[in-house]
Formats: C-alpha cells, sequence, structure tokens
C-alpha cells in the first residue's frame, strides 16, 4: 500500500493496485478508470519572499518540489460539459 510520508516513486501498477486494493475494484476496472484521466508531474518551485498575513512581516520561503497534474482529454472534457 501506498505510503505518503516515504519518498518512494510510484508507478502506474503500483497506481492501479493500490487503487484496486482501496476501492474494492478489480485491477482491470481500475486501469481502465486512469484511460484519460490526467497525468502527474514534479515541478521545482523557487525560493521566494512572501508575508505573513497575520503580522504583515516579511518571510522568507523557501524552494520546494510541488506536485503538478494535468488533466487528460477525457477528463477535460466530462468537467467543461
Amino acid at each position: 500500500m501506498f505510503n505518503p510520508k516515504k519518498q518512494n516513486k510510484m508507478n502506474k501498477a503500483e497506481l492501479v493496485d493500490a487503487i484496486a486494493a482501496e476501492s474494492k475494484l478489480t485491477k482491470a476496472d481500475s486501469q481502465r478508470a486512469l484511460v484519460g484521466f490526467g497525468s502527474f508531474s514534479v515541478s521545482k518551485r523557487a525560493a521566494r519572499n512572501g508575508r505573513n498575513p497575520q503580522t504583515g512581516k516579511a518571510i522568507k520561503i523557501a524552494a520546494k518540489k510541488v506536485a503538478k497534474f494535468k488533466a487528460g482529454a477525457e477528463l477535460a472534457k466530462t468537467v467543461n460539459r
């Protein structure tokens, strides 16, 4: 099972297995649910200056990696109906 606290990479087969286990679907049904869904990637966000909204004091925000999601054609089509 996927553990978000571990810094593991998950391939598509492992994602299908995790979806099947959590949703009680078959692996084949889980695979079909991913078709046209979209893709995830990792993007680097640069360090920047920010402001504490409570105090107004300037703060430094460290650089970090963030997860990005790009919706697939099927998902975008369904959402935009």
